[in-house]
C-alpha cells in the first residue's frame, strides 16, 4: 500500500522556470530557492546569471528599499539576494568577478553619504568579503584602481561591517605573494595611522571604537599569520608600523592631546593592551579570563549611580579601569625601567588608594593583585644585568605605599564594621590573597631578603601588629579556606549515616585535583559572593553548626566541580562492578520459575 502514494515531489522552482515570462521577484518568492541554488540547479543558476538577473540582485543589497513597505518585509528580498550571490556557486562568483559593471554597483554603495544602513552594509561587506575569497585577483585588482577606496570605507567605519570588510584584505587573501602585495599596499595608504587619527577626543565615539577594535585585530591577525609564515616570508609592514615606536608615540598623543576624553584613552589604552600581549606561563590563562568582556569599549557615566550596596557619589570608570590594566601589564613585561618610572610616578600608590577606596569593584581588585605580584616576583638587582636600579626591589611597595600598614588598617576596619552588624568588604578576598602574597615571599622568593630587611625597619608597633596578624588573624583566614573536604560529619543527617561505608576510594579524595592553595581562593571567592560575616564563625555562636555547614557545603561544592571527572570515573567503576557481579544471570534466558529464588534476590 505504501507504494500506492507518490512522494516524489518536484520542486515547484523547475515549473515556474517552465514560464517564459516568470520574473527574478516570482522565484525569490519560493522557499526552496536559495536550497535549489547550493544544489546546483542548472535551470535555476543559468537564470540568475543572466545580466539583468544580477543587476537586480546587486542592486537589491545596495539600495535602499521603500520606506512605505511593512518592516518585517522590506528587506526581505535584500536577504535572499545576499543569500544567493554568496552561496559560492561557481557560475555566480564568476560572473559577478569579471563583470566590472557589477563591481562599479557594489562599489557604489561606498560613494552614499554616512551613515549607511546597518544592514545593506553588511549584505554589501558580505558578498565583496566572499569575491574576495574566490575572486581574489580581479577584486583586488579593481579596488587598486579606486585611489579613493580606503578613505570611503574609514568614512563608513562607524558601521561594523566595514571592519569586517578591512580585516577580509588582511586575511583572506591568498596565495601568500599576492597577501604580501596586498599588505603593502594597505600600508602605502597608510591605514594603520589613518585608523589611530581616529582615536581622538571629538572624534565620534562609534567610530573610535571600531577603529581601536580594527587596529587591535590587525595585531593578532598579523602575529598569528606570522606565527604560521616561513622563515623565509617577508615581515608584515603593517604590523611593523603598529609595533613601531613613532606610531605609539602618536597614539599617545591623540589620546591626551587637547581636551581629554575617556572613550579616546580607552580606546587608545585598549590598542596599547593587544601590542602588551604575550605568550606568558603561569598568569596566562587567567589573565585571558579575566580579559573577556574588555574586547570592545563602552564608557560609563560619571555620575552617582545607585549599588546593591548603596550610592556610589563617584563611580571607578571604565577609563581608569583600562589604565590600571595597562599598569599591570607593564610590570608583567618586567623591564626594570618601566617598573622605576612607575614606581617613581606614586602610580602603585594611587593603585592601592583605589583598591581599597572602591571596595565593591572586584575587576579593579585584581588588576591591583596582579601588579603587587608582578613586583614581588620580580628579580632582585644582584639577579639583572642592569645596575642602579635597587630602588625598585620593593621599597617603593612597602616604604612609599606602605602596602604593610594598609593591609592592617583595612582589615581592622572590616573588622569593626563587621562588629557593628555591616557587611564585609568586597575587597577582603583579594587582600587576603595579597597579603599571602607577601608571607609567601618573605619565606621564599625572589626579593625575600629585600623584603625581610624592609620588615624589620617598619616601626615597631606597626612590626608587632603585622606579626601578630600574620600569627592569628591570617592564619585562622587561612583555615577556614582550608577545611577538610572529606571530613563530612558535619553534612551527616543522621546516625545512621555513620555506619555507611565510603563509597569512594581513599585514592580518590576531593582534595586531589586542585592544590591547597587553588582550593582556597576558590573558596574564599566563593565565601565573598555569599556573604559570610567572620564572627558567623565564631565558637560560641548558637548558629554554629548552620554556618559551618553551609561554609561546608560550599567548599564541597567547589571541589565537586574540580573534579568532576574524578568523580564520574569513581562513579562508573562501581557501576562497572556492580555490572560485572551480575553478568552470569541473564534475565532473558527461560528457566523455570522458582519462587523462593525470586525472594532470596530481592532480599539481597
Amino acid at each position: 500500500m505504501f507504494w500506492k502514494f507518490d512522494l516524489h515531489t518536484t520542486s515547484h522552482i523547475d515549473q515556474l522556470l517552465d514560464r517564459e515570462d516568470v520574473t527574478l521577484r516570482e522565484l525569490m518568492e519560493e522557499d526552496d530557492v536559495l536550497q535549489e541554488c547550493k544544489a546546483q540547479n542548472r535551470r535555476l543558476l543559468l537564470f540568475l546569471s543572466q545580466d539583468h538577473c544580477m543587476q537586480e540582485l546587486v542592486s537589491l543589497i545596495t539600495t535602499e528599499p521603500p520606506a512605505d513597505l511593512e518592516e518585517r518585509s522590506r528587506f526581505k528580498f535584500p536577504n535572499i539576494a545576499c543569500e544567493l550571490l554568496t552561496s559560492d556557486v561557481s557560475i555566480i562568483n564568476d560572473k559577478l568577478g569579471a563583470e566590472e559593471s557589477l563591481l562599479e554597483m557594489l562599489y557604489n554603495f561606498l560613494e552614499q553619504d554616512p551613515p549607511l544602513n546597518p544592514l545593506l552594509a553588511s549584505f554589501f561587506s558580505k558578498t565583496i568579503g566572499n569575491l574576495i575569497a574566490r575572486k581574489t585577483e580581479q577584486v583586488i585588482t579593481f579596488l587598486k584602481k579606486k585611489e579613493g577606496f580606503i578613505g570611503l570605507v574609514l568614512k563608513h567605519i562607524d558601521a561594523s561591517a566595514m571592519m569586517d570588510l578591512l580585516l577580509r584584505l588582511i586575511s583572506c587573501v591568498e596565495p601568500a605573494p599576492l597577501r604580501q602585495e596586498v599588505l603593502h599596499w594597505l600600508n602605502e595608504e597608510k591605514l594603520v595611522q589613518r585608523l589611530t587619527e581616529l582615536i581622538h577626543t571629538g572624534k565620534d565615539e562609534e567610530r573610535q571604537s571600531n577603529a581601536s577594535q580594527t587596529l587591535c585585530d590587525i595585531i593578532r591577525l598579523s602575529r598569528d599569520q606570522a606565527n604560521q609564515m616561513q622563515e623565509n616570508m617577508e615581515a608584515d609592514p603593517l604590523l611593523a608600523v603598529l609595533e613601531s615606536q613613532e606610531s605609539v608615540a602618536g597614539l599617545l598623543k591623540n589620546m591626551f592631546e587637547g581636551e581629554r576624553s575617556e572613550a579616546s584613552i580607552v580606546n587608545g589604552t585598549q590598542v596599547l593592551l593587544t601590542l602588551l600581549e604575550t605568550r606568558r606561563s603561569g598568569l596566562e590563562g587567567l589573565m585571558d579570563l579575566y580579559s573577556q568582556g574588555y574586547e570592545r569599549s563602552y564608557t560609563n557615566s560619571a555620575n552617582a549611580i545607585l549599588t546593591t550596596v548603596g550610592v556610589l557619589e563617584q563611580p571607578l570608570g571604565n577609563a581608569r579601569l583600562h589604565v590600571a590594566r595597562l599598569v599591570a601589564a607593564l610590570l608583567q613585561t618586567n623591564s626594570p625601567s618601566i617598573c622605576q618610572e612607575l614606581c617613581s610616578l606614586s602610580t602603585i600608590n594611587l593603585l592601592l588608594d583605589l583598591f581599597f577606596k572602591y571596595s565593591w569593584n572586584n575587576f579593579l581588585h585584581f588588576q591591583v593583585e596582579l601588579c603587587v605580584a608582578a613586583i614581588l616576583n620580580h628579580p632582585s638587582s644582584e639577579e639583572r644585568p642592569s645596575p642602579g636600579l635597587q630602588n625598585h626591589d620593593g621599597k617603593p611597595l612597602f616604604q612609599n605605599c606602605q602596602l604593610v600598614q594598609k593591609i592592617l588598617d583595612a582589615w581592622e576596619e572590616n573588622d569593626k564594621i563587621q562588629a557593628e552588624g555591616g557587611t564585609r568588604r568586597g575587597n577582603m578576598g583579594h587582600l587576603t590573597r595579597i597579603s599571602n602574597m607577601v608571607v609567601q615571599n618573605l619565606e621564599k622568593g625572589p626579593v625575600q631578603a629585600q623584603i625581610t630587611d624592609l620588615i624589620k625597619e617598619l616601626p615597631e608597633d606597626c612590626r608587632g601588629r603585622w606579626e601578630s596578624f600574620v600569627d592569628e588573624t591570617l592564619r585562622e583566614t587561612n583555615r577556614r579556606n582550608t577545611v577538610e573536604l572529606v571530613s563530612t560529619h558535619n553534612m551527616h543527617s543522621s546516625s545512621e549515616d555513620d555506619d555507611m561505608e565510603s563509597p569512594f576510594p581513599n585514592d580518590l579524595s576531593l582534595q586531589q585535583a586542585f592544590s591547597d592553595y587553588q582550593i582556597q581562593q576558590m573558596t574564599a571567592n566563593f565565601v565573598d559572593q555569599f556573604g559570610f560575616n567572620d564572627e558567623e564563625f565564631s565558637e560560641h555562636d548558637e548558629n554554629i553548626k548552620y554556618f559551618r555547614k553551609e561554609y561546608d557545603l560550599i567548599r564541597v561544592f567547589v571541589c565537586t566541580q574540580a573534579n568532576a571527572a574524578a568523580f564520574e570515573a569513581c562513579c562508573k567503576e562501581r557501576i562497572r562492578q556492580f555490572d560485572d557481579a551480575e553478568e552470569e544471570e541473564d534475565i532473558w534466558e527461560e528457566k523455570e520459575m522458582n519462587y523462593a529464588t525470586q525472594a532470596k534476590s530481592r532480599t539481597r
